[in-house]
């Protein structure tokens, strides 16, 4: 059963219906005569854009989920009804002829115009009926909730830029180096092989190493969005009434 006391777990929770999550509770709205909890809002749809009546009559509060004995198709289908802060009597009708759920009338005040107690005094409610000999001081409290709302979106985005990379590299060459050796005995036949006088050419190939440049795609890191809730105080003031019961007597009236 969902009361007073536990208002603030119910707003928030997770609204649990027979086939699963239906959304989350945004709102509760209260009795005008008994102030108990009659109705709740449930947030529906892609990112909680909708929101529905729920009664809470047969709703029960497990942990951080509340427990409603309906499917999300009879949630997401009740009448559409302005989340304006107050259900108008013909609004309420409606909700309940939609549950099947019984509006609960509060019960005949006894009609005592003229009794009197055994002290002698009568009380009469100057906007309803007569009472006993007690006076009610009743006041207003707050009850501070919170809404889940959107405040912004965040995205990847990948793009490429292009930058220059200076690396370097040792590279090699061949050079022509010219070498005389005199005529030995070891070399003597090979300096005598061929003509006498002739003209001739010798040629070498020179080879040298330049900067081959290659590029390969290669994965560094994975990148992703991700939430954290951040909790923060925020102070909320509001105006609240209260009732003061002050003594009004003839002046020959002793008080003690």
């Amino acid at each position: 059963m969902i009361t007073e006391q536990n208002l603030s777990a119910v707003i928030g929770s997770n609204a649990v219906g027979t086939d699963g999550k239906i959304g989350t509770v945004g709102e509760v709205y209260l009795d005008d005569e008994t102030g108990r909890p009659e109705w709740a809002t449930v947030r529906t749809g892609m990112f909680g854009t909708k929101e529905a009546f729920v009664p809470l009559a047969d709703a029960d509060l497990s942990g951080e989920d509340l427990r409603i004995p309906y499917d999300k198709d009879k949630v997401k289908n009740a009448p559409h009804i302005g989340t304006d802060g107050h259900l108008s009597p013909d609004e309420e009708t409606e909700l309940y002829r939609y549950y099947g759920v019984g509006n609960q009338a509060a019960a005949p005040v006894a009609d005592t115009t003229g009794s009197a107690n055994t002290h002698g005094t009568v009380g009469h409610d100057t906007s309803g009926p007569t009472t006993d000999d007690a006076m009610t001081r009743s006041e207003e409290h707050l009850t501070v909730g919170t809404q889940r709302v959107e405040a912004g979106r965040a995205r990847l985005r990948k793009y490429v830029v292009t930058e220059n990379v200076t690396q370097t590299v040792p590279v090699s060459h061949e050079e022509v180096v010219l070498e005389r050796e005199p005529i030995t005995d070891a070399n003597v036949g090979n300096a005598l092989d061929g003509p006498a006088i002739s003209e001739e050419e010798h040629e070498v190939v020179l080879h040298a190493e330049r900067p081959v440049v290659a590029k390969e795609a290669v994965p560094v890191e994975r990148v992703r969005l991700d939430t954290e809730t951040v909790t923060e105080q925020q102070t909320v003031t509001d105006t609240v009434r209260k009732e003061q019961i002050e003594l009004d007597a003839d002046a020959d009236v002793r008080r003690s």
